[in-house]
């Protein structure tokens, strides 16, 4: 089970404040086929898209790839180079650290998070997304479509 890492009234202000900033900036470097919590994307929009794929005569089949606890092993070092390529302010990649490091409460006893992004914080989706969008630009480069 993931775990949860619910943030203070406090801290979810300031991740929204940190989501509402970056997300433009990276928003511009994510695939076109990504669709999991993105803005004006949906579900339904990645199913449509799939049905176009398979309806293209260039595509016989569907693999169907779900990352099991993908939330709970994010490397914590290598997001954090990647947001740096793009985010240059030590301040702000301090900050998203911290969060990314700040433990969870496991049966009322805290437990570090030395890996993973705990689920609860507005800026978990937008953290993943950026991992992710490695995974996507790697099937772009050898030709792969996929939503």
């Amino acid at each position: 089970m993931r775990k949860l890492g619910i943030p203070t009234v406090v801290d979810r202000v300031v991740q929204q404040a940190i989501h509402q900033v970056l997300s433009p900036l990276f928003e511009k470097q994510f695939s076109e086929f990504s669709y999991g919590f993105r803005p004006k994307r949906s579900c339904e929009m990645a199913i449509i898209k799939s049905l176009e794929f398979l309806n293209d005569e260039h595509d016989d089949w569907v693999v169907d790839i779900d990352l099991e606890r993908f939330f709970d092993t994010v490397h914590h070092d290598k997001l954090m180079r990647i947001i740096s390529n793009t985010i240059k302010d030590g301040n702000v990649i301090s900050l998203i650290r911290k969060y990314l490091v700040s433990g969870v409460m496991v049966n009322g006893k805290y437990e570090d998070t030395p890996v993973g992004t705990p689920q609860g914080g507005n800026l978990s989706p937008l953290l993943s997304n950026i991992m992710l969008n490695e995974l996507d630009k790697e099937l772009e480069k050898r030709g792969l479509r996929f939503v």
